[in-house]
C-alpha cells in the first residue's frame, strides 16, 4: 500500500510539471489523451465483460468476481490512481473537447471510489439484474458472447467455468450480508429462487447453456465441444445454480427483512442519498425529485382525462383503463410477424420527418426481434446495442407471449421511439461510432443521459407523425405516467413515506397496470434503489434545455441542430451537458 501511495505522487509531482502550461492553440493535450487511452485498456482487463459487450473479443474468455473484498480494494487502487492523475492536469488549459473528457473523467473516479465505501456487495445480486441472469443470455448464443469459431466456444467453456467459484463466493457474501443485517426483502428473495432453480436441468442438452452447440455454425470439432458443453453444464453450471437456489431458500430467506427501502439498512439513508446522485447525475435532493413526481403525475393525469374526454369515454380513468387493456379491438394481431410489422410500419412512419430533426443519422444497422423464448416471460422489450464495427446490429427485442393478446394501446408508438429510434438506437450508435472520442466516452453510459434521452424522444411523437390516434396518445400519455410514478414511489419507499404494498397501490391508481405488472416494477425499484429516477429527470432536463435555447435563440434555434450537438458528445452527467450545450448555444 505504501508502495501505491509513493507511486501516485511521483506521477504527481511529474505530470504537475508537464502541464501546467497555457495552450493557445487549443489543441487535444496528447498526455490526456494516453491517460483515457490506458483508462480504457486497464478498465476492460478488469471488467471483461463490459469488453465483451463493446465488441473487442480479446478478453471474452474472461470473467472476475469483482464483488470480494480483495477485488475492491484492486478497484479502489485503480480508480485513486487515475483520479490523482487526472487532477494534475490543469483544466483551464484545456480545449473544450478535452474539458468535457475532464469533467466526465473527474466525477466517475471520485463516484466509484465514494461508492465502494458502501456494502452493497453484500447482496452480489437480485432478481433483476446480476451474474446469473446475465449468464443465461451470455451462454444462450443469443446475447454479445459470439459463438462463431471454434475459438468463440473454448471462450465460453473458460469464461463460464469461473461461475461455479463465483457462486461460492456470492454465498460467502450474502452470509456477511446476514451478520451485518445487510440482507434483501424477502419478497425479492422469494423471485430470486424459482430464477435459479430454472437453470437446474438432469439432462445437459435440454439446458439453455447447450443451445449454442445446437446453432454450431461449422462441423468441425463439433462432436468434442458437445462433449465439453455437456460436462460443463452438468458438473459447474447446474451444481452452482442449485447451490445458489437451496441456500436462497433454506438459509437466506428465513433472514431477509420485511421493511422495503434500503433506508432500513445500516447507512442506508447515506447510501441512498448517494444512489441518487449516481444515478440522476445531479444534486438535486430526493425530497425535490419527489415533489417534482408529485407535480408531473397531477400534470399528466389531467391530460388523461383531457383524452378520455375527447373520445367521449363514460367512466373514470379507471374504467377507461380497463377497457384499453380488454377490449377486443385493441387486439389485432394474430401472429408474431404481423406485431413485428406494426413495429416495422412506425419506423417507416417517423422516417420522413426524422430527416427534418436530425442532421445526422447511425451508420450501425438496426433489426426489430422477438424476444427469445427462454427470457421473454420475464422480459420487457429492450434495446440491444450494435458493435462499433457494425458487424452485430442494434437490436429492439419485443417479447410476445401470445400476439393475439398483444394490446397496441400500451404504448407501440412511444415504445418504438424510445427503444428503437430515435432513442437508444440513435443515441448509443452515434456514441459508439464517433472515434474521435476517448475509449471510456465512447462506451459509458450514463442512465440520466441515455434514459432522459429515450424518455424524451417519446414526447417526440406529434413532431414525427405519431399519436394521431388518441388511444396511441393515451398510450404515450401512459408510459410518461409511468415514469412519473416512478419518481414518486422510489423516493417514498427508500425514505419510509411508503411500503411496498402502498407503493403497488399507488401505482395502479394512476396507470393503466395491472397489479401483477405493478409488483414486478416496485420489486425492481427495491432492488435497484434510485435507477427509476433517472429516465424522468434526464427528459425533463433535456426538454428545459431544448426551450432555454429556443428562447435564446429565436429564429436561430434548429431543431436538428440541437439535437446533433446534444448527441455527438455522447453520453454524460446531466451537469457536464449543460455546460456542454451552453457553450453551444453561445456559438450559434
Amino acid at each position: 500500500m505504501k508502495q501505491f501511495f509513493w507511486s501516485l505522487i511521483i506521477i504527481c509531482t511529474i505530470v504537475s510539471c508537464k502541464l501546467s502550461n497555457s495552450n493557445p492553440t487549443g489543441e487535444a493535450n496528447k498526455e490526456l489523451a494516453t491517460l483515457f487511452s490506458n483508462y480504457y485498456k486497464e478498465r476492460l482487463e478488469l471488467f471483461p465483460l463490459e469488453s465483451t459487450q463493446n465488441g473487442d473479443s480479446i478478453l471474452n474468455d474472461k470473467m472476475y468476481i469483482d464483488f470480494t473484498e480483495s477485488y475492491r480494494n484492486k478497484l479502489k487502487a485503480f480508480y485513486s490512481k487515475h483520479l490523482a492523475y487526472v487532477k494534475s492536469f490543469d483544466r483551464e488549459y484545456l480545449n473544450a473537447n478535452d474539458k468535457i473528457s475532464f469533467d466526465i473523467f473527474k466525477r466517475e473516479m471520485e463516484m466509484s471510489i465514494e461508492g465502494l465505501s458502501f456494502h452493497d456487495n453484500y447482496i452480489p445480486f437480485q432478481q433483476f439484474w446480476g451474474l446469473p441472469l446475465t449468464m443465461g443470455q451470455l451462454g444462450s448464443g443469443d446475447g454479445n458472447q459470439p459463438f462463431k469459431t471454434i475459438k468463440d466456444y473454448n471462450d465460453w467453456l473458460s469464461r463460464a467455468t469461473v461461475f461455479g467459484a463465483w457462486a461460492d463466493s456470492a454465498i460467502v457474501y450474502f452470509r456477511k450480508g446476514i451478520v451485518a443485517n445487510h440482507v434483501l426483502p424477502a419478497a425479492l428473495v422469494q423471485k430470486m429462487i424459482p430464477q435459479m432453480e430454472a437453470m437446474v436441468v438432469a439432462d445437459a442438452t435440454k439446458s439453455l447453456f447447450y443451445a449454442p452447440i445446437n446453432k454450431m455454425p461449422f462441423d468441425s470439432d463439433k462432436n468434442n465441444l458437445a462433449l465439453q458443453y455437456q460436462k460443463l453444464i452438468s458438473q459447474t453450471l447446474v451444481p452452482a445454480y442449485k447451490k445458489l437456489a437451496d441456500f436462497l431458500k433454506d438459509e437466506y430467506l428465513p433472514k431477509a427483512r420485511t421493511t422495503t427501502g434500503i433506508n432500513a439498512l445500516p447507512d442506508g439513508d447515506k447510501y441512498y442519498k448517494f444512489l441518487v446522485r449516481f444515478w440522476t447525475t445531479t444534486n438535486t435532493s430526493s425530497n425535490e425529485i419527489y415533489n417534482t413526481g408529485l407535480s408531473e403525475v397531477k400534470r399528466i393525469r389531467d391530460e388523461m382525462e383531457r383524452v378520455k374526454a375527447e373520445v367521449k369515454f363514460n367512466g373514470d380513468l379507471k374504467m377507461f383503463f380497463e377497457f384499453m387493456k380488454t377490449d377486443k379491438q385493441f387486439m389485432p394481431y394474430k401472429t408474431p410477424a404481423e406485431v413485428l410489422a406494426a413495429f416495422a410500419a412506425i419506423q417507416k412512419k417517423i422516417d420522413p420527418k426524422l430527416k427534418e430533426m436530425f442532421g445526422r443519422k447511425p451508420k450501425t444497422p438496426f433489426e426489430i426481434r422477438q424476444t427469445e423464448a427462454f427470457r421473454a416471460a420475464s422480459a420487457s422489450a429492450e434495446y440491444n446495442q450494435g458493435s462499433a464495427d457494425g458487424k452485430r446490429p442494434g437490436i429492439f427485442y419485443v417479447p410476445i407471449l401470445d400476439a393475439t393478446k398483444f394490446n397496441t394501446t400500451s404504448g407501440m408508438e412511444s415504445l418504438f421511439l424510445h427503444e428503437a429510434i430515435p432513442g437508444h438506437h440513435y443515441q448509443i450508435s452515434l456514441q459508439q461510432e464517433n472515434d474521435q472520442l476517448p475509449g471510456f466516452r465512447r462506451f459509458s453510459w450514463y442512465g440520466a443521459y441515455g434514459e432522459g434521452w429515450a424518455l424524451y424522444c417519446e414526447s417526440l411523437g406529434k413532431e414525427l407523425g405519431c399519436y394521431t390516434d388518441p388511444f396511441q396518445y393515451m398510450g404515450a400519455l401512459g408510459d410518461e405516467m409511468h415514469r412519473a410514478v416512478r419518481l414518486v414511489v422510489d423516493v417514498a419507499m427508500h425514505t419510509g413515506k411508503m411500503n411496498r404494498e402502498e407503493a403497488i397501490k399507488y401505482m395502479m391508481e394512476n396507470e393503466a397496470i395491472s397489479e401483477e405488472g405493478a409488483t414486478a416494477e416496485i420489486e425492481r425499484y427495491m432492488a435497484i434503489p434510485a435507477q427509476a429516477l433517472s429516465y424522468k429527470t434526464g427528459a425533463l432536463k433535456i426538454k428545459a434545455l431544448r426551450e432555454k435555447y429556443k428562447q435564446q435563440l429565436g429564429t436561430k434555434f434548429s431543431i436538428a441542430k440541437f439535437h446533433d450537438a446534444f448527441l455527438k458528445d455522447g453520453c454524460m452527467p446531466l451537469e457536464v451537458i449543460e455546460r456542454k450545450m451552453d457553450d453551444w448555444a453561445k456559438k450559434q
